[in-house]
């Protein structure tokens, strides 16, 4: 027998360093790959479809961005020059509207709303509507054997800019620390998949017994509340429920994962608007999260590069970027605002630097960017005028071959987002035929992408 064929996707290389054992796990190398590098040569088992968000506020100038071609072999608009490097593994969208139903036109945040909810906001001063997002909704179908039901970053230093919902109006926070990240995914809770040994943590053990007492409790108590005061309750042990489960799943040995590799664990970094700061925390997000999803701790992220009153800022310039929207000219030679269009190559830049991370984790002939399906959406058509009609759109990576890959679609003016946010959901799994309400309720998905 060749001696590759007696290797198995368990087998770490070990050595001694100062002393002490060390070990050090393989990649996805193509032996313990089926033939087309999608599967786990020894079980048959499918590598888990991930999925992830990207948004930036402020979107770009409408003639400027849109491919002039639709379908494969386009060319890009001026502004997404950027992304050129990652074109083969992107889809572009356009002409797509988040409509209002006659509700305020919510500056910034009626068309996240409608993208991740289906739905317009029904007063000006809500963020997002009550209910899940899509990533929540996504992370209930491939994320409920992972550590993390989905992972959240701020690079700007808020932690309230999340768009991520599980229920009510409670919003997923987002981390705005890389050291913060890294310490909860790799610190003293993480366990190596790869690792010879495993020895449950007896405080998991404590816990999970407590929440366990704790639930045992609640019908009891559900007879004796109101209405409002039940639906409150059941929210509270549908989060019990949900830590329960990662409890549960630290309390058993991983299954082997070769490609499954600690990042570097970063110092503490500033943070602030500053385009120096967020490109630094920005790099060190995508890689944490990159080796989060080749290690299966979660199978959902979610990154704010800005929210929707964008604070991007180069250093030494007062006006952020979202004032520059608002407050600079339009060239009448150029025929676009040239303070608002310096801020486009960095915002690209920074996700082709996610992309890239994706990109550099091998998965036997593939990487993990194959298996991932990212969201990458924004707010505005033309952030001067607050529109919401052809608000960019773009899908990256393939959701394990269930997405083609270097398309432009452009819709029928005036068509919902919410194609996409349905098209994206059912190309991860997600058993849904309709998505949104009212005028943004739809059960076409873009058959044009999907493999």
């Amino acid at each position: 027998m060749n001696s590759i064929a007696r290797l198995s996707r368990r087998r770490v290389l070990r050595g001694m360093f100062d002393g002490a054992a060390v070990s050090l796990a393989l990649p996805f190398l193509d032996c313990f790959l089926d033939a087309n590098g999608e599967a786990l040569a020894g079980t048959g088992t499918a590598l888990p479809v991930c999925f992830g968000t990207w948004y930036y506020g402020c979107g770009f100038n409408p003639g400027r961005w849109e491919p002039k071609t639709t379908g494969p072999n386009y060319d890009f608009g001026v502004e997404l020059q950027p992304l050129t490097p990652y074109k083969h593994t992107l889809n572009v969208y356009s002409q797509m509207s988040a409509l209002l139903d006659g509700r305020p036109p919510a500056a910034h945040t009626v068309a996240p709303a409608v993208i991740v909810q289906g739905t317009a906001p029904p007063t000006a001063d809500l963020v997002l509507n009550p209910g899940p997002t899509i990533d929540s909704l996504i992370a209930d179908v491939i994320g409920t054997r992972s550590r993390f039901r989905s992972l959240e970053v701020s690079c700007t230093g808020s932690a309230a800019s999340s768009h991520s919902k599980r229920d009510g109006n409670a919003t997923n926070p987002s981390e705005i620390s890389p050291l913060a990240l890294y310490m909860r995914v790799f610190g003293p809770g993480f366990k190596d998949p790869n690792a010879a040994e495993f020895t449950p943590d007896p405080s998991v053990v404590v816990r999970r017994s407590v929440l366990s007492a704790v639930s045992e409790q609640s019908s009891s108590l559900r007879r004796q509340l109101g209405a409002a005061d039940r639906a409150h309750l059941d929210q509270y042990l549908t989060s019990l429920r949900e830590l329960e489960q990662q409890l549960d799943l630290q309390l058993r040995k991983p299954a082997p994962l070769a490609a499954c590799s600690l990042p570097t664990k970063p110092t503490e970094t500033p943070v602030g608007g500053e385009v120096g700061e967020v490109t630094v925390n920005h790099h060190l997000f995508a890689r944490i999260l990159a080796h989060a999803l080749a290690c299966d701790q979660t199978r959902v992220f979610n990154v704010m590069l800005s929210d929707g009153l964008s604070q991007l800022r180069f250093a030494g310039e007062a006006n952020t970027h979202h004032l520059f929207t608002h407050e600079d000219p339009i060239d009448e030679r150029l025929g676009y605002q040239p303070n608002v269009a310096k801020f486009f190559p960095v915002i690209l830049g920074l996700f082709n630097q996610l992309l890239s991370e994706l990109q550099a984790i091998r998965e036997g002939d593939r990487t993990l960017l194959d298996r991932l399906l990212v969201l990458n959406y924004t707010d505005s058509g033309f952030a001067k005028n607050h529109t919401t009609d052809n608000i960019p759109l773009i899908t990256a990576g393939s959701a394990g071959g269930r997405m083609k890959t270097g398309i432009h679609f452009a819709a029928p003016k005036g068509d919902p987002v919410t194609r996409v946010s349905l098209t994206v959901q059912q190309a991860v799994g997600v058993p849904i035929s309709t998505f949104g309400t009212e005028s943004n309720r739809t059960s076409k998905t873009i058959t044009e992408v999907m493999a």
